[in-house]
């Protein structure tokens, strides 16, 4: 049986751990566009919410403390996460520009398993506000419950793995508003516009050095 501070720890971590997550963002968008399209689903969910318990629990162990005490590191991580969303915001541009690849099972437009997972794993590990916010922000929360600091982290990964789960399973739902290629056009150009508002907003943190 868990205590009420144990309890608590898990609900505290559940609520951080949802607020950071639950946002649109380069990770969410390329989930939820995998999940609207039927393709691999399974393996993106499993990537996002396993790379999030791998970052929460090294966030816990101290690798939080340990790149704050770094900041030199911040800059050259948020100008190589800058280029590679610039890079894939570009390639969402280019699909709202096409009409004829927009259709959810647009022949020839599915991608492989591996070109998938690869993807996911760019957005998730090369996104530097991965590391400011799960990494730094998490540990250093969990390291104010003390014992309880693994409950705490317990919670943020559930969170991580039912958010991530709801998303990517529960876009279905939306496909019949995305049977029209005018839903897809009206996606993939937010999802340019997403990645390019976040790719400068790195860029800035990185010239700043913040």
């Amino acid at each position: 049986m868990l205590t009420s501070a144990a309890l608590l720890a898990v609900a505290s971590g559940l609520v951080l751990g949802l607020g950071l997550i639950v946002a649109i963002g380069a990770q969410n968008a390329f989930v939820l566009r995998q999940g609207l399209r039927l393709e691999h689903v399974a393996a993106v969910v499993a990537v996002c919410a396993v790379s999030d318990i791998v970052l929460i629990a090294a966030g816990v162990f101290g690798a939080g403390a340990a790149v704050s005490r770094v900041p030199s590191l911040i800059p050259v991580v948020c100008f190589a996460g800058a280029a590679f969303l610039l890079g894939y915001g570009v390639l969402a541009a280019r699909r709202a520009l096409r009409p004829g690849a927009l259709l959810p099972d647009a022949g020839g437009a599915r991608a492989g398993l591996a070109v998938t997972v690869g993807t996911c794993l760019a957005l998730t590990w090369l996104n530097p506000h991965v590391y400011l916010d799960t990494v730094v922000l998490l540990g250093s929360m969990a390291s104010t419950y003390g014992e309880h600091r693994w409950q705490f982290a317990a919670g943020a990964a559930l969170g991580s793995a039912v958010w991530f789960t709801g998303l990517g399973y529960g876009a279905r739902l939306l496909r019949p508003v995305f049977a029209r290629p005018a839903a897809w056009r009206i996606l993939d150009g937010g999802i340019a516009v997403v990645m390019v508002a976040l790719a400068v907003s790195l860029a800035v943190r990185g010239a700043s050095g913040a």
